[in-house]
């Protein structure tokens, strides 16, 4: 009986991983995609110093690897494609953002505001509400022309991915940007290094494209290296410019402190006030006088050294100085003042004991 020669079923090839998982540049090579400036921006810089300075060294392929190339891809993505049907990495009908508990944004809103001002709240130093995309990335990216990205360890696995990353360049410029008041701020280049760290849980699809995206960091750590010691320049800021002109602009724009009178509401033939010379002669402390001198009709309280030294003695250091040698205060009030609690406070209702 002649033999059969019986064929096993094989198994089937597990789907190939997409580019973007396993080349850090591969949505660089995107020829057809709509590009912000015209053509793919140049990361050779980025990434010769991220191979020079890197901390860890993850096998090909391994989880880690696969994480930190995906993250790179969307980061280019993010920053360059401002067609958000060009995003490969991102699962378009489930993606959405959030930083440190935040509301969640949708791809479209960091699109709009830009991948710095979607991750930045506003603070002394920076604030979203006064820079736009191209002054945001004037700002950090002229401070530190690279600015290297790696995954420092992984915790999770698809479809939940948890992982901490390292986030490092080196301030080779001044920081120029705009603060929660609107404000200019500079900080001086110091030359050293700026390295910052943060942790995020993202999930994933199938085809490993992001979806929920949840990263968790302290923004002030980066502000504190670039200022270590606090000294900024503070500068208020030309209104009639764009933020990107504005950062360059040498336009001296000074804060206008001049007493006014509004007069618009006056009967047609009301005389003119001059307001600084009325409050000059009204004796204000505050119309372009030094508080310290004498202004008629309000002079200085002199202070009886004797009586001080006396009433010292008799209530001890420190309590004092809360009796006016001009207005005298009495007992109760003394007592208020020295226990820490304000006039009325038994009477306001929010305050009000039910016992």
């Amino acid at each position: 009986m002649a033999s059969v020669d019986t064929q096993h079923p094989t198994e089937p090839a597990p789907p190939a991983l997409p580019d973007y998982v396993t080349d850090p540049d591969a949505v660089l090579k995107d020829a057809e995609a709509n590009w912000r400036y015209g053509r793919a921006p140049d990361y050779s810089k980025t990434r010769k110093v991220f191979a020079e300075t890197k901390s860890m060294n993850h096998e090909a392929l391994s989880l880690p690897h696969l994480v930190e190339n995906l993250v790179k891809n969307w980061e280019v993505e993010a920053s360059f494609k401002p067609v958000l049907q060009d995003w490969r990495t991102v699962d378009h009908a489930n993606y959405s953002f959030a930083i440190n508990g935040g509301e969640p944004q949708s791809a479209e809103h960091m699109l709009k505001q830009g991948t710095y001002n979607a991750i930045i709240s506003p603070n002394e130093y920076y604030s979203p509400k006064y820079s736009d995309f191209a002054s945001s990335h004037k700002t950090f990216k002229r401070m530190m022309p690279t600015f290297a990205w790696e995954v420092l360890e992984v915790y999770s696995g698809p479809p939940t991915v948890s992982f901490r990353w390292r986030h490092w360049g080196v301030m080779k410029n001044d920081y120029v940007g705009f603060d929660n008041k609107g404000q200019k701020v500079t900080a001086k280049a110091h030359g050293g290094a700026i390295d910052i760290q943060g942790v995020t849980v993202a999930t994933v699809n199938e085809k490993l494209q992001l979806q929920s995206v949840r990263t968790w960091f302290d923004p002030l750590d980066m502000f504190r290296q670039i200022a270590p010691d606090g000294v900024v320049k503070k500068e208020a800021v030309d209104k009639g410019l764009s933020p990107e002109d504005a950062l360059d602009s040498e336009n001296k724009v000074e804060l206008d402190q001049k007493l006014r009178v509004d007069e618009s509401s006056y009967p047609a033939n009301h005389p003119h006030i001059d307001a600084l010379s009325l409050a000059a002669n009204a004796g204000c402390p505050f119309a372009e006088t030094n508080p310290r001198e004498e202004v008629s009709p309000f002079p200085p309280a002199v202070v009886d050294n004797v009586k001080m030294n006396e009433m010292t003695q008799q209530l001890g250091e420190g309590k004092a100085r809360l009796s006016h040698p001009e207005l005298p205060i009495d007992d109760v009030k003394m007592e208020i003042l020295t226990s820490g609690q304000q006039e009325g406070f038994d009477q306001d209702p929010h305050h009000t004991s039910s016992h």
